[in-house]
Parts: structure tokens; C-alpha cells; sequence
């Protein structure tokens, strides 16, 4: 290939949170490689771009966001291919090869990346490779790791089809590629793709560490059989590695003496408009001896034009933990420099493509600004992450070991001691006290440090000028790769911020005995396009919502009691709450649920104790589950003959899968059909926008 000029093909990505980006980004560095070039931009970019022009093919790699919709990079691109005029053989030159990352514990898998890949196919595109589809819930790299070693002898054949003039033949490419996959065909992670065997991948687009043993034996010796974060054992402490290649460096930071203020959190934020409330009320819902601390926060909105609808989410910005950014900038040597102002641009002479400064960096802030506020320095590092930081450890085996984490030979080490146990970048500087990052590698590396989102507990009609919120203070306990417990990012923050409304003392009162604390957090709004109460209110309704997933529904009865008061001639359709806790007496959030009840606003109130011991002959259901199953014949009739709406939120995987279950079980008992039938109902349900999940995992 030295002799000829690099073949081009076009680069697309779509991310919400920077994984679809990093996943390009190596795939453009693999390109140079492969005697190939690649075009990368943003989808966002259109002007960059026109897939109603390109010959080239075409590679995609595009996120999934909230229950299955396309990142925010992506919904105009979105908007204009789903334009119903475009006729069927709009793309009909365009080859294309896409891979979509998702979570399977939400219930539309990567739907980002289905939803643009069905519809190129519709309108007349031609895969020149497989559709892979990724699975954050497992890790990601058991598909994108063969996707991207399949990709090179797909995009050369492609290529080499279109230099001869034969797009007729592309079809034919993607049967070629089963050498290459190793017979993966739609890379869709299931049970088999978990099963695949990366080790004898060989070194392709990658770095190859081909260590002697006689270098293993520099790694400090094993005590024990058993791996951990900071230590192998055969055959990953004896392999050659296949790492990932160095990411080139891009940022410098540059130190300067001058003074100012530091930008406002609104400019680190894209989604729209930012509203900086004061929090009026903290209630802890919880008793202290509950396993989780819920509270309840009230925002005070009236001087603002802040608007929701029961049902909505919203967004917290909030910052990282002041303690952990004081710990970072000690094992970075840059304690006294915390509020000194930087200025952070693009390194002259970098080799990274299309370089440019991370939009949620400020050009010019204090260090410690853009620690706290501006990188998740929480985030599980990435494999590139991990491949850029072995070239700042000097000990020989803190150095082997980071680059077994980041190979093909430690995949199953990194997902077990990294991904699975939830270790972040202060974890890691503990655990390998010789690696010595720059400030410049963290910008490149960290993404950007997320809002936190919660569904909102309240009705504007029912207290006009106020936002409610409940959550649980999320605890994440010390374990053997994470030396200390940690609380949430955004819940611990809100906690310790609200500490003087919940216990207040004599300096935090008034003359009147009142809380004078005028903590204030920015917040942006989120709206929620479905899971809002029926347009009509004589639709009857069903609401399961256990721990803090009854949230919604406080909103839900707030607003339809308020509605009852105004239109006493309105008719209106039943009304079922399931609730369950672990304890009665600890952790049952809302006991007023009650007076929603008694004064008809609620129709049926279901709940259930899942620790509460019983002397009852027949123990009562622990679960919503196993109440809803209980009340079979009355879900089914509101679900089938009388057309109602199904909601659940709450948790993803011990919750809403069990409750999904449980409606299929029902509709085949009261239908006398089989489940594959009930499924199928449960499936139009959906798509009709009649059974409704806020879930989170």
C-alpha cells in the first residue's frame, strides 16, 4: 500500500455519554494501519456530510439513550431519514456497516442503533458488513473487540467492489465475513457471544506487547491463585498481549497567573435553558434503621418559567465530591495549584484527528472547576484509558499489569476487577501508586461529568410554584478493588447539601423557629413524551411503583385529585396503586397514600412488606408481583376490555422484568391463551403506548 494513496470511507458516530465516540475514534486510529482513511465526524455534523452524495462506504457507530432513543448527537439526523416523502430508494448507493451499543437491562436494546439501521434499509441502503450490536450490561468490547477486527476486510472488499465497478455484488460481501467473525453473524449479544474467544485474535489494529518470560518475572510474584486488580496469575501473567493502540495526545494545559471567575454551570450544559432554584424542604421518608435513606427535596420554581407535567424527569448538575478532587490533586502534585486558573487548547502537532478542545471543558477555568464540575472522574476508565495511563507507571509491575487489563488476554480481568466492580480513576492511582498521570491525560480521558436524572413526585396543578423529588442516598461499599464506601455522585452531594433542613440547629434557625437555609441547585428539564397520565380521565389505570418508583405516582394522584376538585362532572376511570417495601414501620414512603384513597382520588391501594415477618396461616405476597398476580382478573379486565393504561417504574432488573412476567402470566391465564400469545399482547401493549416503564438499573 505504500505506493498507493489510502482508500476513504466514511466515519459517523452518535454518542450521549462519549462511548460511541471513543469507539470510532479507535477505529479511526486502526484505519492508518489498514492502508484506509477514514472520515470521521459526529452525526450532529451534517453539514460535514451527505449520505445523499457519498460513494463511500459508510461506518456508524451509534448510542443509545434513555428507554431506546437515539442520542441527542443523532435525533436530527434521525428526524430527517424518518421523513415519510423520501422514496425507497433514497440510499440505494449507499453501502453501509453499523454498530449500535445499548444496555440490555432497558427493554429496547439498542434501539438507537436499530432504529437508523432498519430505516437506512428501508429506504434502499446495502450492508457491506454485519450490524453489530453491543451490550453495556456484559461490556461492550465482547462485540465491538471482533466487530472492529471483521470491519477491515469488509471495508477492502467493499472498496475493491466499488473500484471495479460491481455494486451490484456488494450483497454478496457480508456472507464472506464469517472467516472473520468467527461465524458471529448479526453480533446481537446473546448467550453464544459471551462465548466468544478472544484470545486467538492475533494482533490486528492493535499494539502487540510480546513480553519474554524472563520480563513476566520482573512482575511481583503472586501469593496466592486468585487474581485481583493488582495482580495475574497464569495464563494472562504469561501471554504476549494484544493491546489497544496508544491514543495520541491532544490537550495541553497551560498554567497562568491571572485572576477572574470561573464560567457559570449553565455553559457546561447543551440540553436548553438551566434554572438555579432554592431547596425549600428536605424530608427523610426512611426510618434511620431502613437498609436505604429515601428523602424527599422541594424546589421552589415560582420565579422561574421552569414547567413539567406529572410523569416528567428533570436533571440535577451536580458537582463531584470535594473530598475526592482534594485527593486527586495531591497524587497529581497539585494541591497549592487547585485555584489557580488554566487555559486548556489543542496541542500543537497532534496527531489526532479533527482534534479539538472537549465542549464541556471551559477554556479558561480554575483546576479545580473543571475537576469538580466539568469530568466524571467516577467513570470506569476504558481500555484506551487504561493503555494511555501504563505509559506514566514507571514500577515494572504495576506497568505489566495495567497492560493485561487493557489486552484481549485480561478481557475477563478487566470486566471482573475494573467494570464489574465499579472501580474509578482515584481506585486506581491507589492500587498502582507508581502511575503518575497529567492533568492534560485526564481532560483527554474523563468524560464529561453527567446531570443526574429524577422523576419528578409532584403536581404543579396541585402546588403551583413547587418541584418535588424522592431518591435514595445511593452507598457503594469498600471492597477488595475499592479501598473506602463511597455515597452517589449527585444523591450524597444533595444529602450532605440538605443536612441543615433535616436536622436543624439553633444557628440555622429564624426568630421564628423556621429553617433559614437557602441552599439553591441548578436543575434543567427533561420532558417525558409518554409516561404522563391518559389525555382522557375516564380511562382506568394501573400504577406499580415499589421503594422510591412511587415517585411518579404521588404526582399522578396529586394532579388528578386537584382535577377532581375542579370538574366534579367529569368522569373518571378507576384508579390502582402497587406498593411494596421492605418494612412497614421503616420504609413505607408515603403513608398519606392513604387520604388519596379515602377521598376517592385513588381507587384500589395494593401494598406488600418483603422483610416483615408473618404469623398469618397463609403468608402474605411479598412482592408487586405476586399482589398482581393476586388481582389477575381485575388487571386483565382493565387492560383488556376496558383499555387501560399499565405503568411501572422503579427498578430495572429486580423489579420490572418480575412485573413484565407477571402481565404475560396474567393475560395467558385470563385469555386461556398460550405465552407466546401474551407476549405478543403485552408487545402491542407497548406499542400502543398503554403499559409505560420509568426504570433505571
Amino acid at each position: 500500500m505504500c505506493c498507493e494513496s489510502k482508500r476513504r470511507f466514511l466515519l459517523l458516530y452518535a454518542t450521549q455519554k462519549g462511548q460511541a465516540k471513543a469507539i470510532a475514534e479507535e477505529i479511526w486510529q486502526q484505519a492508518g494501519a489498514h492502508g484506509l482513511e477514514a472520515d470521521m465526524h459526529c452525526m450532529s455534523e451534517m453539514d460535514k456530510y451527505n449520505l445523499e452524495t457519498e460513494k463511500d462506504p459508510v461506518v456508524i457507530v451509534i448510542s443509545t439513550t434513555g428507554t431506546g432513543d437515539p442520542p441527542d448527537t443523532a435525533r436530527k439526523f434521525v428526524k430527517k431519514i424518518q421523513d415519510k416523502t423520501l422514496p425507497p430508494d433514497h440510499f440505494a448507493h449507499l453501502q453501509y456497516g453499523l454498530l449500535g451499543l445499548g444496555d440490555s437491562e432497558y427493554m429496547f436494546f439498542c434501539n438507537g442503533g436499530r432504529t437508523v439501521d432498519r430505516r437506512l434499509q428501508e429506504l434502499g441502503a446495502q450492508h457491506f458488513y454485519d450490524t453489530g450490536l453491543a451490550d453495556d450490561c456484559v461490556g461492550l468490547e465482547l462485540v465491538v473487540d471482533p466487530w472492529i477486527d471483521g470491519l477491515w476486510l469488509a471495508l477492502k472488499e467493499a472498496l475493491q467492489l466499488q473500484k471495479e465497478g460491481m455494486n451490484s455484488a456488494v450483497g454478496a460481501v457480508s456472507s464472506s465475513l464469517s472467516t472473520a467473525l468467527h461465524a458471529v453473524h448479526e453480533l446481537d449479544l446473546s448467550s453464544e457471544v459471551q462465548n466468544l474467544k478472544l484470545e486467538d485474535e492475533g494482533a490486528r489494529g492493535s499494539d502487540v506487547l510480546s513480553q519474554k518470560l524472563d520480563d513476566v518475572s520482573l512482575v511481583a510474584p503472586v501469593r496466592d491463585a486468585e487474581p485481583s486488580l493488582i495482580h495475574s496469575v497464569p495464563p494472562v501473567s504469561q501471554s504476549a498481549l494484544n493491546t489497544p493502540a496508544l491514543p495520541p495526545e491532544y490537550i495541553e494545559v497551560q498554567f497562568q497567573d491571572t485572576q477572574g471567575e470561573n464560567p457559570h454551570l449553565s455553559s457546561l450544559i447543551s440540553e436548553g435553558a438551566t434554572f438555579e432554584v432554592p431547596v425549600t424542604k428536605a424530608v427523610q421518608l426512611t426510618r434511620e434503621d431502613a437498609i436505604k435513606t429515601a428523602l424527599l427535596l422541594e424546589l421552589d420554581i415560582a420565579d422561574t418559567a421552569f414547567e413539567y407535567q406529572p410523569g416528567d424527569a428533570f436533571c440535577v448538575i451536580c458537582p463531584n465530591n470535594v473530598s475526592e478532587v482534594e485527593q486527586l490533586l495531591h497524587i497529581l502534585g497539585l494541591s497549592e495549584k487547585g485555584d489557580d486558573f488554566v487555559c486548556v487548547k489543542v496541542k500543537q502537532g497532534t496527531k489526532k484527528k479533527g482534534a479539538s478542545r472537549p465542549q464541556h471543558i471551559p477554556e479558561r477555568s480554575t483546576l479545580k472547576f473543571i475537576l469538580t464540575w466539568c469530568l466524571e472522574i467516577r467513570a470506569i476508565p476504558k481500555k484506551a484509558f487504561l493503555r494511555a495511563l501504563v505509559e506514566c507507571t514507571s514500577d515494572v509491575g504495576e506497568k505489566r499489569r495495567l497492560q493485561e487489563l487493557c489486552s484481549r488476554q485480561g478481557a475477563s480481568d478487566y470486566t471482573r476487577f475494573i467494570r464489574d466492580s465499579n472501580v474509578c480513576l482515584l481506585d486506581l492511582l491507589h492500587a498502582f501508586p507508581s502511575c503518575k498521570p497529567s492533568l492534560s491525560l485526564l481532560i483527554e480521558h474523563l468524560p464529561k461529568l453527567q446531570a443526574r436524572s429524577y422523576s419528578v413526585s409532584s403536581s404543579n396543578l396541585y402546588q403551583p410554584g413547587r418541584l418535588c423529588f424522592v431518591f435514595n442516598v445511593v452507598e457503594f461499599p469498600a471492597g477488595p478493588s475499592r479501598p473506602v464506601s463511597r455515597k452517589g455522585v449527585c444523591t450524597g452531594w444533595l444529602a450532605e447539601l440538605v443536612a441543615p433542613l433535616l436536622h436543624p440547629s439553633k444557628n440555622t434557625l429564624d426568630t421564628k423557629g423556621e429553617s433559614c437555609s437557602t441552599e439553591k441547585i441548578s436543575i434543567f428539564p427533561r420532558p417525558n413524551n409518554a409516561f404522563h397520565l391518559p389525555a382522557d380521565p375516564s380511562v382506568p389505570f394501573i400504577m406499580v411503583g415499589p421503594g422510591t418508583g412511587i415517585s411518579p405516582f404521588v404526582g399522578f394522584l396529586q394532579h388528578r385529585q386537584k382535577l377532581r376538585e375542579q370538574h366534579p362532572d367529569w368522569d373518571f376511570g378507576e384508579a390502582w396503586l402497587f406498593f411494596g417495601c421492605r418494612h412497614q414501620d421503616r420504609d413505607y414512603l408515603f403513608k398519606q397514600l392513604r387520604c388519596f384513597l379515602e377521598n376517592g382520588t385513588l381507587t384500589h391501594l395494593k401494598v406488600c412488606f418483603s422483610r416483615d415477618s408473618s404469623t398469618a396461616q397463609v403468608a402474605p405476597p411479598k412482592y408487586v408481583q405476586d399482589v398482581l398476580r393476586l388481582c389477575a382478573k381485575e388487571v386483565a379486565r382493565v387492560l383488556l376490555k376496558e383499555r387501560g393504561y399499565f405503568y411501572v417504574c422503579g427498578d430495572k432488573k429486580h423489579m420490572a422484568d418480575d412485573v413484565s412476567d407477571a402481565v404475560v402470566d396474567i393475560l395467558s391465564m385470563e385469555m386461556e391463551a398460550d405465552k407466546l400469545e401474551a407476549m405478543k399482547i403485552l408487545a402491542m401493549l407497548r406499542e400502543a403506548k398503554r403499559y409505560l416503564q420509568d426504570v433505571w438499573s
